[in-house]
């Protein structure tokens, strides 16, 4: 017996065969676990290092490709109600961008399917579509006005239609105008407002980066429709807090001594090549409230001419702004009729390239502002222009001034 007096009752035996079966096994689902959580911290650690990330990145291009529309599931016996969402065209990701998600307007989630129930009633059966390959979707809500500032550099699908010159704005099912959905918001007071429309983005890369970069986000940005990379730039100003608008060049009285460039619309080329040149532009980019114009004197003031672009941007839910160059345009009186949102511009800013000129008409735009309520100027993305506009704005906010965007002070026929 020797020392054994001394330990326990029953400590001296051999376990049983069962019994150190499970003491063996009791180590595995510890381990198990360890190598769980190191393999979790592993994963993180890795997407840490690596950079990898699931957001996009604002240096690639997020011009959404037309996707397949979600076809609905079969319906039961009964009265179907046609949902209006599902009309939508439905926008995918962009094919550069690994794990975009799909934009679908709010209301084309499911198929409502309406089956009486004998006492003069009717159930409602609300069966979701199927998703393309089911992936996630965003969903924009109906009757929005504004957009997610994590989304403004999106197109919303609610107001965008695929055509053979490309994507155009178009109203929504539901009314929805991509005047309201782009638009800034503001803050609705009574004080002075001032708009100032910077134009003539996309002409310089440099210059549309250093405009963007520089001028305050309430400044509304104007990008000419013969422009280089505009998708590109629209994106990155859309991103930055932007309202922006497409600059359409019109046929000036001396053209083409004076030529605006390409894709000019002009009044001997007749209604069905100026609406097609009208397309072409505005398929470049997306995300505009409206147009403005850049020159077309002579194109403005001839109502032939002018009526057919002016019926089409009213079909479209878009704005016109008028930069006042023009004392003949007649744009003002084709909106009132057609129930267009309009602006038109009280000033030009830069006339004269130089920082005091241009400064001094900025306060004559701030005192038009308090005398009338509301002021709009425009000016073009020269060095001198943006700098002046920029150290302007800081220091008109500090006096009381509101810096609004173009929709903010448009005439809207709707509202």
């Amino acid at each position: 017996m020797g020392n054994d007096i001394h330990r326990p009752l029953g400590q001296n035996r051999a376990p049983a065969r069962g019994q150190r079966a499970r003491t063996k096994a009791s180590w595995i689902p510890a381990a198990t676990a360890v190598l769980v959580i190191a393999a979790i911290a592993g994963g993180a650690g890795w997407v840490a290092l690596s950079g990898a990330r699931i957001d996009q990145s604002p240096s690639v291009s997020a011009a959404l490709q037309p996707e397949e529309t979600p076809t609905a599931p079969s319906e039961s016996s009964g009265a179907a109600i046609a949902d209006p969402g599902l009309e939508t065209s439905v926008l995918g990701p962009d094919p550069a961008v690994p794990g975009g998600l799909l934009n679908q307007h709010g209301e084309s989630g499911a198929v409502i399917t309406a089956t009486p129930d004998g006492e003069g009633g009717e159930i409602n059966k609300i069966t979701p579509i199927t998703r393309p390959n089911n992936r996630p979707v965003l969903l924009t809500p109906p009757g929005r006005v504004g957009q997610d500032p994590r989304l403004a550099h999106l197109p919303d699908p609610a107001v965008v239609e695929t055509t053979d010159a490309g994507r155009l704005p178009v109203r929504g099912v539901n009314g929805e105008r991509a005047f309201d959905i782009y638009a800034r918001p503001w803050s609705g007071a009574r004080g002075a407002r001032v708009t100032i429309i910077v134009g003539g983005l996309g002409l310089s890369q440099t210059g549309t980066q250093r405009a963007i970069a520089i001028l305050p986000e309430e400044i509304t940005l104007a990008f000419a429709a013969n422009g280089n990379s505009l998708q590109r730039w629209m994106q990155e100003a859309r991103r930055q807090g932007h309202e922006i608008l497409l600059q359409v060049p019109f046929e000036p009285f001396d053209y083409p001594a004076n030529d605006p460039g390409p894709g000019t619309l002009t009044i001997g080329a007749g209604a069905e090549a100026n609406l097609h040149a009208l397309h072409k532009a505005m398929a470049r980019i997306t995300n505009y409230t409206g147009i403005t114009n850049f020159m077309g004197g002579r194109f403005l003031s001839d109502p032939t001419a002018l009526e057919p672009v002016m019926r089409d941007l009213a079909g479209r839910g878009l704005m016109f702004v008028d930069d006042g160059t023009s004392a003949r345009s007649l744009t003002d009186r084709f909106a009132k009729t057609l129930a267009i949102p309009f602006a038109a511009s009280d000033m030009v800013l830069d006339a004269k390239q130089e920082r005091g000129y241009i400064l001094s008409k900025l306060d004559d735009l701030e005192r038009t502002a308090r005398r009338n309520g509301a002021a709009v100027g425009v000016a073009s993305a020269f060095d001198v222009s943006v700098d002046a506009i920029a150290t302007w704005a800081e220091e008109a906010k500090a006096r009381g001034i509101e810096i609004v965007s173009a929709s903010a002070v448009a005439e809207d026929p709707e509202r």
